[in-house]
C-alpha cells in the first residue's frame, strides 16, 4: 500500500504528458514536422518527474486551473446558451468534455501536491 501512495503523486504528470503525446502523433499526422513544437509542453512535466520543484509545481497547477476554469466556462455558456456555437464548435465542446474535467481535476491535484509538500 505504502507503493502506491508514493507513486500516486505522479499521476497528473503523467496524464499530462500523455495527452502531449496524442496531441502530438494527431497533429504530425497531418502536419509533419510543423508538429515538433508541441512536444515542448511536455518539458515541465518531464522535469517534474526527474526532479521535482515544488515553486514549478505551484505554477504548473495555477496555470492548468485557470485555463481549464477558461474552458469551463466556455461549456456553460453552451449550456445555457448564452452564445450562438456552430455544430462544429458544439462538436468540438461535446468530445473535450472529459479532456477539459480531467484537466481542471490534475491541475488541482498538482496544486494540492504543492500545498502539501509532497517533494
Amino acid at each position: 500500500m505504502n507503493a502506491i501512495s508514493k507513486y500516486t503523486r505522479f499521476i497528473p504528470y503523467l496524464y499530462f504528458l500523455s495527452v502531449i503525446a496524442y496531441w502530438f502523433t494527431d497533429i504530425n499526422k497531418s502536419d509533419g514536422i510543423s508538429a515538433y513544437p508541441i512536444l515542448l509542453f511536455g518539458i515541465p512535466f518531464l522535469w517534474q518527474l526527474i526532479k521535482p520543484n515544488r515553486k514549478l509545481n505551484f505554477s504548473l497547477g495555477i496555470v492548468f486551473v485557470c485555463l481549464s476554469s477558461y474552458l469551463i466556462l466556455a461549456y456553460l455558456s453552451n449550456i445555457l446558451n448564452i452564445l450562438n456555437w456552430s455544430e462544429s464548435s458544439k462538436e468540438l465542446l461535446f468530445y473535450g468534455g472529459l479532456l477539459v474535467i480531467g484537466n481542471f481535476v490534475m491541475s488541482l491535484w498538482i496544486v494540492r501536491n504543492s500545498v502539501k509538500k509532497m517533494f
